[in-house]
């Protein structure tokens, strides 16, 4: 057969197999009996471009275009086909039960070789966007954790303080316990369960094998919300130590520490999506987004960290949290609108409380200085669920044909 040559190229179609010339696919040849058929691909530009050329008969079966190439995880270039750093060919596999995503998620080359869990792509397989790319996670088969770890946090942060002050204040005589010894016994026990909780978040991100790790990121990183649940635990005991101190600790001082949490994540959502309107890039990396990437609302990373680590999802929560973002507008209107509400109501929260706390009386100041910032995120917490549903429902009706939307 003689050779066919590409018009941008001297070079011939067939080539050598182990030249590292444009890519070429041969289909095996017919049986006997029928007309011989080759098809090539060639690479035509060095961008991912690639044009099909068919030498086929015209009554041939015509080949099917590429597919939509697939979302990518920030710092990861996709490398379907290629082989990871265990020497292991990567290939996408067939689509899973809900028709979207890759029951065998292609993967990427690991930024850390040492990994025993490297860093994978997830494909979205689906190149109509006949739905937005699932999240695969639901709060309902949780429901019993989540009830019992706030139960055990408003047992820790409201009741013990509250408790531990009116039962010694009022319960003792001053001859049998001052008031210095009062707030440093309360002060001491004040967030047990939140410091246990926080070293299981940091076991968890830190093991070798761990399976929620950012993606991207080395194991010494964390994760951005546990940088930022560090900030706010320091600022906390700078007011539980400072109040502490004097021989009659200032009451007021002491009935603020949650206040003062809330504030400093209220400033941080809304400082980052300040930023990210401003059209500043990312000074630093922010859980799977690298530095110098384009910012995202402020609440995206608290979601992908609480529900990766704390809620068991996983680096594939992240992952598929990351394509759902790129691939849906309304989603990420819907989490700008998320991170305004959660970011002024929180500072305001905390001004309200701060400003009660010193103007009331003393024993009633500590009482609404340790309640009315855990009153207000469950009232938050209650309009948020519903809300969220109900963008999700009205994302799914009004889904037509998504395409990529950097």
């Amino acid at each position: 057969m003689a050779s066919t040559q590409h018009t941008a190229s001297t070079e011939p179609l067939r080539q050598d197999p182990v030249a590292t010339q444009p890519e070429v696919a041969v289909e095996p040849p017919t049986p006997q009996g029928t007309p011989q058929t080759e098809k090539t691909i060639v690479d035509t530009s060095p961008q991912t471009e690639k044009s099909i050329v068919d030498t086929s008969p015209l009554d041939h079966q015509p080949v099917q275009p590429p597919t939509h190439p697939s979302l990518q995880v920030p710092g990861i270039p996709v490398a379907d086909g290629t082989a990871d750093e265990r020497g292991r060919t990567t290939t996408t596999g067939g689509a899973t039960p809900n028709g979207n995503l890759s029951a065998n998620p292609s993967r990427a080359a690991s930024p850390n070789p040492s990994a025993l869990f490297p860093h994978t792509q997830v494909t979205y397989d689906d190149p109509d966007f006949a739905h937005p790319p699932p999240l695969n996670y639901s709060l309902r088969p949780r429901k019993k954790s989540i009830f019992w770890f706030w139960t055990l946090i408003f047992l820790d942060c409201v009741c013990m303080p509250i408790g531990l002050y009116f039962g010694m204040w009022y319960g003792l005589t001053r001859d049998q316990l001052s008031a210095n010894a009062v707030f440093s016994i309360s002060t001491a026990l004040l967030g047990t369960v939140s410091i246990v909780e926080y070293f299981i978040r940091f076991r968890r991100l830190w093991r070798v094998n761990s399976n929620c790790r950012v993606i991207g990121a080395k194991r010494f990183y964390l994760d951005w919300f546990h940088w930022n649940l560090s900030v706010g635990w320091f600022f906390v005991m700078i007011e539980l130590i400072a109040g502490t101190c004097p021989h009659d600790p200032p009451i007021r001082v002491l009935a603020i520490p949650a206040s003062t949490m809330l504030f400093a994540i209220g400033v941080e959502l809304l400082l980052v999506d300040i930023l990210r309107l401003a059209g500043i890039r990312a000074p630093c990396r922010i859980s799977s987004l690298p530095q110098g990437s384009l910012l995202r609302p402020g609440i995206y990373a608290y979601i992908e960290d609480i529900c990766a680590v704390d809620g068991s999802g996983g680096t594939e929560f992240r992952q598929r949290l990351n394509l759902r973002y790129q691939a849906s507008k309304a989603f990420r209107e819907m989490l700008h609108r998320l991170t305004l509400f959660w970011a002024i109501g929180a500072i305001v929260c905390s001004a309200v409380t701060v400003a009660i706390v010193f103007t009331i009386q003393r024993d009633a100041a500590y009482i609404v200085g340790w309640v009315l910032p855990f009153l207000w995120a469950g009232v938050w917490t209650a309009i948020t669920i519903p809300w969220v549903q109900r963008s999700l429902a009205h994302e799914y009706e009004q889904w037509t044909t998504a395409k990529w939307k950097a």
